[in-house]
């Protein structure tokens, strides 16, 4: 049948999105439920309105009857979308046909004449399967099963898209521009029968300055190539960070000269992420200040008792009085903030044994020292996508102390994410351009400006 679609050009393979832990209440994952499960309210269908229907019992979206359209007419984002996740739990019927449309707009009769599809199909005559965008990057072999339920979850960040279906991304495109609007589910034709439940999405604001990830690694395979490709779909620029110091690949001044070797020219920061307590002895301050910018966390770090301690590594932590650990530790970040760094990344992470408490062990005090030894320092204060920290009382803090933030994803392997606790946090706590960190330029670095 005929699909209207929106004008696209270029299809790539790029990063999926991952799921990161959260460690503090504020780290929640943001999703809005567009479905209350017993009406259809804040949705609209086209013609044949008979062909969708509630039922209750169960709260699913019954869709059984002759083309038909529900169109999301509610109150989030005005049903006006740009960069999302949308995201619903899906089971055909043999022979079923129906789709999810995005960046759509009310159409009442025929086929949406605005938007993209996203196919929903395992048994149908026509062979674009479940995941497929329709007409533009087609998948053959369905992912999902009739009679099953899965979960179908779009991703459009920039001129990015990415279809997952039970988690597996089945479908990734690129397109020139893309556009805006709302949702739509799509009834077929009488011989379908599909059920939609759990319909939720997640919005990307895109905040009113240039987007930047400072913190970037090439780990698990991703290429400096691929990055930047990522980072040019998604209306972006990245830092690509090297990791430096004791127990790390790179140690010294001459094993340092090959990284910033394959960063030159290149459309991206080149960033040193200083490691441990010991960088400063293994690397020159004329090699630091080649980099763009350093940053550094307070994750590794020498206790009371004269041990080496690094967070993440849950064997090598061992508390026994929270409080006094956590004093012990804020003094210790207070310590790294004196060092001559750009950023401070990682904030306010706790070790896995306490990090349920986040909320309670991260006290007013203790976020006020270390707001305040970044202020006194200079140190902007990263907003981490991968661990959602820190927490949104810190971020208003510190964005009242007029504290710098830069957003980073600080990922373990190929996949990077879209930055969506960053950029969650930036419309929430009101950051404007003035709040974000900015490179320093030759001569006003902090190993430069340092005593």
């Amino acid at each position: 049948m005929l699909r209207k679609i929106l004008p696209v050009i270029l299809i790539t393979c790029l990063s999926s999105l991952t799921n990161q832990p959260a460690f503090g209440s504020d780290s929640n994952d943001g999703w809005i439920s567009l479905f209350d499960g017993k009406t259809l309210n804040g949705w609209k269908a086209s013609e044949n309105k008979g062909t969708f229907s509630v039922r209750k019992r169960d709260g699913i979206i019954v869709v059984k009857g002759p083309r038909s359209h529900l169109f999301y007419t509610g109150t989030v984002e005005s049903a006006n979308f740009t960069d999302f996740e949308f995201k619903a739990d899906v089971m055909t019927k043999p022979g079923a046909n129906s789709g999810m449309y995005f960046h759509t707009q009310y159409w009442d009769t025929g086929w949406p004449n605005k938007g993209f599809e996203v196919q929903v199909n395992n048994s149908h005559t026509d062979w674009r399967r479940t995941g497929s965008l329709y007409g533009i990057n087609d998948v053959r072999n369905s992912a999902a099963r009739d009679n099953e339920w899965f979960t179908q979850h779009i991703i459009v960040d920039g001129r990015q898209i990415t279809v997952m279906v039970n988690g597996k991304t089945v479908m990734e495109y690129a397109g020139r521009r893309l556009s805006n609007g709302t949702f739509a589910l799509q009834g077929h034709d009488p011989g379908s029968t599909i059920y939609y439940k759990n319909i939720m999405v997640r919005p990307l604001p895109r905040p009113d300055f240039p987007l930047i990830d400072y913190h970037v690694h090439l780990k698990g395979g991703l290429t400096l190539e691929e990055a930047i490709e990522n980072a040019k779909q998604r209306n972006m620029k990245f830092g690509i960070a090297e990791n430096c110091g004791l127990g790390f690949r790179v140690t010294n001044d001459e094993k340092l000269r090959p990284f910033l070797e394959l960063l030159e020219g290149k459309p991206v920061y080149r960033a040193m992420q200083a490691e441990g307590r010991e960088w400063l002895n293994l690397f020159s301050p004329n090699m630091i200040a080649k980099f763009d910018y350093a940053f550094t966390d307070a994750m590794t770090f020498t206790d009371k008792r004269g041990k080496r301690i690094r967070l993440w590594i849950r064997d090598e932590v061992q508390i026994n009085d929270k409080q006094d650990f956590m004093d012990m530790y804020v003094e210790k970040i207070v310590s790294v903030l004196s060092e001559p760094v750009d950023i401070y990344v990682n904030p306010t992470f706790l070790p896995a044994v306490i990090a349920d408490e986040y909320d309670q062990l991260w006290t007013r005090r203790r976020m006020n020292k270390v707001i305040r030894a970044a202020v006194k320092n200079n140190v902007a204060i990263e907003i981490n996508a991968r661990y959602r920290i820190p927490n949104k009382a810190f971020i208003k803090r510190a964005k009242k102390a007029d504290v710098k933030f830069a957003f980073g994803t600080n990922n373990g392997g190929r996949q990077l994410g879209h930055l969506e606790y960053c950029r969650r946090m930036a419309k929430e706590c009101g950051l404007t351009e003035n709040d974000m960190f900015s490179p320093r330029p030759d001569g006003k670095k902090p190993i430069q400006r340092r005593k």
